[in-house]
């Protein structure tokens, strides 16, 4: 017997009915030849953590604009901390770990420089709203792998696509990740402002801090064991109501006091000037990208422009605006 034959048969021994097991897969939109060794939840994984979208989220902005530290979040290090609390929720329901794992890591695949600051920039050259959940799925189906795209599982491609929105994903290991993300975010980024100096502890809202702790991760633990908590034997992934009143408290508190107004903020018109001067000079000098993304017809040309720069790391977005918009040193012999 082959080994991911097995492991097949172990997810039908062990884990719970309600999962995505991965014999039941709806599988992908090319047939392929089945690994021997690995699932094709585990070979989507695997993808995704070898394509070159996710290695630039090491560089890309999770809320914090240039930050002066090493120990602020990433695009990467949030996508990390996705997965491990998924990982966890999913373990203790007896959910597919590794269709869980394999969405966290490609939810954010999508995300623009400098946060969701550049999703706004670039909205104003589509006809329609730039949205990184959208964006991540068109990553994922379209835009690696020299414009073949990665041939992923069809519930990894759900779950990616409707981590956010107003779509609820297919699987319960979607909204394991779905949910996972706003445990995630919402107390890296109160320690991230902490660190930073925006907030102390003090500042935080004293019900949330009460029950469900004064760290980031206690929070987290409180917040993963009322999941489970809640959605054992469940149709759906939830928390009681009483702590999800509690999360949104928090996640309240961070728009006013961190997303909006704050000195972190100071420099998002900046970032917008750099994101929409970039897509308005490749929109006039589309021969200037890479081959796999100069448009075929006039009526593409707006969605390539905004896929090249929506996939730049931020360092290497304000090094091309640089050498566009910024004089340049010379010298005479």
């Amino acid at each position: 017997m082959l080994v991911s034959e097995r492991t097949e048969q172990n997810e039908k021994a062990m884990l719970s009915p309600r999962a995505a097991h991965v014999a039941d897969s709806k599988g992908r939109e090319r047939p392929e030849e089945p690994c021997t060794i690995r699932t094709a939840y585990q070979r989507d994984r695997d993808r995704i953590v070898h394509c070159k979208s996710f290695r630039r989220l090491k560089h890309k902005t999770h809320v914090f604009l240039a930050p002066e530290g090493d120990h602020y979040r990433t695009r990467l290090t949030h996508t990390m901390e996705v997965a491990q609390v998924s990982r966890t929720i999913a373990r203790a329901l007896a959910l597919n770990e590794d269709l869980t794992e394999a969405i966290a890591l490609g939810h954010d695949l999508g995300h623009t420089p400098f946060g969701h600051i550049g999703e706004s920039a670039l909205s104003k050259f589509l006809p329609h709203e730039f949205k990184h959940n959208v964006q991540s799925l068109r990553v994922v189906e379209v835009l690696e792998n020299g414009g073949m795209g990665l041939n992923l599982t069809w519930e990894v491609r759900d779950g990616i696509l409707n981590h956010t929105g107003e779509h609820m994903p297919a699987t319960l290991e979607g909204e394991v990740v779905r949910l996972s993300d706003r445990i995630a975010y919402i107390n890296s980024d109160i320690d991230d402002a902490l660190r930073a100096g925006l907030l102390d502890l003090s500042d935080l809202p004293a019900g949330p801090v009460r029950t469900l702790g004064s760290t980031s991760s206690e929070r987290i633990d409180a917040l993963a064991h009322d999941t489970v908590d809640n959605s054992t034997g469940s149709d759906d992934i939830r928390m009681s109501a009483a702590t999800w009143a509690l999360m949104d408290e928090l996640r309240d508190f961070l728009f006013e006091n961190v997303y909006i107004g704050s000195i972190a903020r100071t420099e998002e018109d900046k970032a917008v000037r750099v994101m929409e001067s970039l897509a308005q000079y490749y929109l006039d000098h589309p021969e200037e990208m890479p081959a796999e993304y100069r448009p075929e017809s006039d009526s593409e040309r707006a969605l390539k422009v905004c896929d090249y720069v929506a996939g730049m790391t931020d360092r290497y977005a304000l090094t091309r605006y640089g050498e566009f918009f910024l004089p340049r040193s010379w010298m005479v012999d």
